[in-house]
């Protein structure tokens, strides 16, 4: 029996909310016409039924704001508008749990006077967060892969887990653009370039919604600029920060990913929280984008407003100055936007229509998803559900292969050619299968709470991965120290494995937490860019040897290499490479891989003079006004092979290096694999701009493709540079294409330039409003596959 019954069950005919051959919008206006403030507001919220009040959640503040316990029956009656993770709270087997997602669901419809079910969310950052899903590499590896086109396929694979269990909307992409690398959820970010973000995050979201789940972007805005790198510090950014760097990722993943809500930030911006900013969540996000989707609030946000910002006395306030700005949906449970909105109408501080608005967007979206048609039934289908297939760990090996960065190489002893008949693997993450996955894997997301409970995935250590990639050696093992942990230092016994081997591979990095319960994740902030713990000295002990070291870092941010790279054999980078991780590493060190990925954030020299990334204009680029030189060690983009790559332009063809300010031109040139192995090599589009009216990045990544090659092909990449990307916030403070001088620049990374394109960009100033060039068109013709472009 459908949960859809009418309300007349005698009537012959569904009402009109149910009728699918009406409108959506008819169909909302006849529920809406037909509904009380109370029930109205009962759409504005979620629950979170599985949530522990006691104070041992996941979260700061958690406690503060959930409520002693949910009185379940009492609150359906009036209807509910999302169920909070039913999936990522505690460990459930996932048909289990679709079964219970869907006896909940029957039991919301038949409780309510209108049939409407509840939406699902659940977190899927680094793949679905629960029990037995697979954990793909975090977002800052996607960006290192610089392949849009595999992370679509990621999300898509991770959309279809969601749905088969009964889930319909993700929370993600993170497209906080990283501003300052001590910040503990940079993992969780594509890079620092609005470009790599929004390509990347606008690709996550097709895959996503491909699969029919609403994609979430988040942290709308401003949360990765907080001061200081502190989690939900005020974020102190100017207009013209907040309009070229931290807002295009958004843009383009709602105007050409496609994504069906957003999620504001934690963040305050001069002084206004995200949460109560009408200028931002509404002029801006709906009037000037036209996004037609759900705003939903950060966990906790809205009561936020009073308990942490301070800018509402109490709940009804805060209620009312949320919904104002925009704010549709209060998570992750009921708090400010049930009987306390309710009261703010009757208060007269919010009026009815804006709850109406809200109402309207969330049955909207409910209605798209076939929540109030007739025949919906939430009953999953029957039998065990994997997760964790094998076509989804292929895919996270794929991934995590392409995510790889190899550093620095300067000797070329890899790969390692021939096995050695003695490695020793050294360091606190070499034997922890932890060291492969984020935050927000469910592993190290909620596994902490639940001791004992198996991780429910299969996870290699990267010590398992190299005994199993290198049978014919010896491979020792010693920790040599914790994490971050001093009491069990052992260096003796890791310097002495270390001596007695022909190489030794260093494996050091980060602990993935929350809230300080590791060196990287949400609120794991870090005072400084230096190994954590004491692996620096760990590594410095290893160096002592004759043996060559090559370094593996296992991390979710970037940590200063200056103290140790002239000495390295080698270094490699994984970002949380997530459960095939450990073979993708082993693969490159072994040369089963080539490597392919590039620096999504810079690597520092040193572990000060820190916030810097590539995006600088003169001044804050190294200079004699200053003592301290920010210039990193290896840059934005950087990133080696085990084969080479030569690289022709084309000459611009007459007249081609002018173009007006409504004008395009095509940048173009041949790559030829001049190795002896297939490799891929990732061609960079960066822009200069000498002169503007305002201070100007020196360089700023407009367009990149990946170019698979076997040995001896060729490829042509053809950029096609649009006048419009150029376009900046001017001093008037709206966005402008300026006439002047232009440099394209062709390069292996921001600091390796191969080839420059002057050109002059002639007529009048140009005022850019409303829709607008957001990327760079690739195309990679005959000579390699067509394909991975951004």
């Amino acid at each position: 029996m459908s949960a859809h019954l009418p309300v007349d069950a005698t009537h012959p005919t569904p009402p009109p909310w149910n009728d699918v051959s009406l409108p959506a919008e008819q169909r909302v206006a006849a529920l809406l016409e037909r509904m009380t403030l109370p029930e109205k507001a009962a759409q504005l919220y979620g629950v979170w039924v599985g949530a522990d009040p006691s104070g041992g959640g996941v979260a700061p503040h958690m406690h503060d704001n959930l409520p002693a316990e949910v009185d379940w029956e009492a609150l359906i009656p009036l209807g509910l508008g999302q169920l909070t993770r039913p999936f990522g709270t505690a460990p459930v087997d996932p048909a289990l749990g679709a079964q219970a997602l869907a006896r909940a669901q029957r039991q919301i419809s038949a409780a309510n006077r209108f049939g409407i079910p509840a939406m699902a969310h659940e977190e899927c950052l680094a793949g679905f967060a629960a029990w037995g899903a697979t954990c793909y590499p975090v977002p800052l590896a996607w960006g290192a892969s610089f392949d849009p086109d595999l992370v679509a396929e990621m999300a898509a694979a991770i959309g279809r887990d969601l749905r088969k269990v009964g889930v319909h909307q993700g929370l993600a992409p993170v497209l906080d653009v990283v501003r300052d690398p001590r910040w503990g959820r940079v993992e969780e970010t594509i890079g620092e370039d609005p470009c790599l973000v929004g390509t990347i995050g606008s690709a996550y979201v097709r895959g996503l919604e491909s699969a029919g789940v609403v994609a979430t972007l988040k942290h709308f805005v401003g949360y990765s600029a907080s001061t200081g790198a502190r989690n939900l510090a005020p974020a102190r950014i100017g207009p013209r920060e907040l309009a070229d760097v931290l807002l295009p990722p958004f843009e383009l993943a709602l105007r050409e990913g496609g994504a069906r809500s957003v999620m504001h930030s934690y963040a305050e911006i001069d002084g206004v929280p995200a949460a109560a900013d009408p200028h931002l969540l509404t002029e801006l996000l709906r009037g000037q984008w036209g996004f037609a989707g759900t705003v939903v609030a950060d966990y906790f946000a809205i009561a936020f407003l009073q308990t942490l910002h301070q800018v509402a006395a109490d709940a009804p306030e805060a209620a009312a100055l949320a919904l104002t700005a925009g704010v549709d949906v209060e998570l992750p449970t009921v708090h400010a936007y049930g009987t306390e909105l309710v009261a703010a109408v009757e208060r007269g501080l919010v009026a009815e229509e804006l709850v109406d608005r809200a109402a309207r967007r969330v049955l909207l979206q409910k209605c798209e998803l076939g929540l109030l048609d007739a025949d919906w039934d939430p009953q999953p289908a029957p039998g065990p559900i994997d997760l964790d297939p094998a076509g989804n760990r292929e895919l996270a090996a794929r991934l995590a292969e392409e995510s790889v960065v190899l550093l620095a190489n300067p000797h070329g002893l890899l790969p390692l050619r021939a096995e050695p008949p003695r490695i020793a693997v050294v360091g606190p993450l070499a034997d922890d299968p932890a060291a492969m996955l984020g935050c927000y894997s469910f592993p190290m997301h909620v596994g902490p709470h639940h001791p004992g409970t198996p991780m429910g995935i299969e996870v290699p250590t990267l010590l398992e991965a190299l005994r199993a990639e290198f049978t014919g050696s010896a491979v020792t093992y010693a920790a040599g120290c914790t994490v971050a942990d001093e009491a069990a230092d052992d260096f003796a016994v890791a310097v002495r494995a270390a001596a007695d081997a022909d190489v030794c591979v260093a494996v050091l990095g980060d602990r993935a937490g929350l809230f300080g319960h590791g060196t990287s994740g949400e609120g794991c902030d870090a005072a400084d860019l230096s190994l954590p713990g004491r692996q620096g000295q760990l590594l410095d002990a290893l160096l002592e040897t004759d043996t060559p070291v090559v370094l593996v870092l296992l991390a979710g941010r970037p940590y200063a290499l200056g103290d140790y790279s002239d000495r390295l054999a080698a270094a490699i980078l994984a970002s949380f490479p997530g459960e095939e991780g450990a073979g993708a590493v082993a693969g490159v060190l072994s040369g089963r891989v080539c490597p392919s990925g590039r620096l999504p954030v810079s690597i520092p020299k040193g572990p000060g003079g820190q916030p810097w990334t590539y995006l600088q204009p003169p001044l804050g680029l190294a200079g004699e006004a200053s003592s301290l030189d920010p210039t990193p060690l290896y840059p934005f983009g950087h990133g080696l092979s085990y084969t080479s790559f030569a690289w022709e332009p084309e000459p611009i063809a007459p007249g081609a290096d002018e173009m007006t300010t409504h004008g395009a031109v095509e940048a173009s040139l041949v790559v030829r694999n001049t190795g002896a192995r297939s490799g891929t090599e990732v061609v960079q589009l960066y822009l200069h701009d000498p002169v503007a009216q305002v201070t100007r990045p020196d360089m700023r990544l407009t367009g990149y493709a990946r170019a698979p090659l076997a040995p001896g092909e060729s490829a042509r990449v053809v950029f096609r540079f649009d006048a419009e990307l150029a376009a900046f916030c001017g001093t008037a403070g709206h966005r402008i294409v300026e006439p002047g001088e232009l440099e394209l620049r062709l390069a292996a990374s921001s600091g390796a330039v191969r080839h420059t394109w002057k050109l002059r960009v002639v007529g009048e100033e140009r005022r850019l409003d409303g829709v607008r060039m957001l990327r760079c068109p690739v195309r990679i013709e005959p000579g390699a596959e067509e394909s991975n472009q951004q």
